[in-house]
């Protein structure tokens, strides 16, 4: 058997016409992107609100959670509730132990412009978008972040 295409090589013109289009996209995407042309840009969020917290483990298995700057404790959570807010604190808290960082420094809940809520952990640089997880779930972080401070 014989090779169809020895006789019949691809065409040049072909070959050299597809890298010039394909040269040609990638330095009009590159230009695009240096020059902000046909690019989309958000606005960033402006804090609105925010308060530092601190959560201590109480001996019954509640959560009591303390304004950190006010050093007043502003919620008492009952054992066995707030399932959401537990789950998301373990995980914060196993990264600091990996870290070998102490429960000591606060964590930041934020309410953005946006209408977006947050948790960050300032010691670990991690920040957790509430909002994701349901109006339901972010409700609890929302109610400590509005919670007066006198509560004892």
């Amino acid at each position: 058997m014989s090779d169809p295409f020895v006789n019949h090589p691809f065409p040049r013109a072909a070959l050299i016409g597809a890298g010039v289009l394909i040269a040609l996209s990638i330095g009009m995407a590159a230009m695009g992107r240096y020059a902000n042309i046909g690019t989309t840009r958000m606005p960033g969020a402006t804090v609105v609100q925010q308060r530092q917290v601190q959560f201590d483990d109480q001996s019954d298995g509640g959560i009591a959670v303390y304004d950190s700057q006010a050093r007043q404790r502003i919620a008492l959570l009952a054992p066995g509730t707030n399932g959401f807010l537990r789950g998301v604190l373990r995980g914060l808290v196993r990264e600091r132990r990996r870290s070998d960082i102490g429960a000591q420094a606060p964590f930041v809940l934020t309410r953005w412009s946006d209408g977006r809520l947050s948790i960050t952990d300032p010691a670990i640089d991690r920040q957790i978008n509430l909002e994701v997880f349901g109006p339901t779930n972010a409700g609890v972080f929302a109610q400590l972040l509005l919670a007066p401070v006198n509560r004892s």
